[in-house]
């Protein structure tokens, strides 16, 4: 089975917010006093959407910064598994000694 591509909050937020809504990452930045630098990242995939600008897009958005953050940390951990993952798995499971 092919497996499918990592997609970084940016992209959903580009692709599934700013287009259908028919906003600008100008507007959005303007409307959040988020530094239109700091969209821009985000929507290219170069930076991550930290606490700050969760709660932020949550407020415009009417969802929830956990929608936002947990976009964040399925990217960043499918990211590390892509990186890392024969190293992970290398990792054995702790085993409980009874006392």
């Amino acid at each position: 089975m092919k497996k499918l591509k990592n997609i970084h909050p940016g992209e959903i937020l580009q692709e599934e917010f700013l287009i259908p809504m028919g906003i600008s990452a100008y507007r959005l930045s303007k409307e959040t006093l988020i530094p239109q630098t700091r969209i821009s990242e985000i929507i290219k995939g170069n930076r991550r959407i930290t606490a700050d600008t969760a709660l932020r897009l949550s407020c415009y958005f009417g969802n929830s910064a956990k929608f936002w953050l947990g976009l964040q940390d399925d990217f960043d951990i499918e990211s590390e598994l892509n990186v890392k993952g024969l190293i992970f798995k290398t990792i054995k499971k702790a085993k409980i000694h009874a006392a």
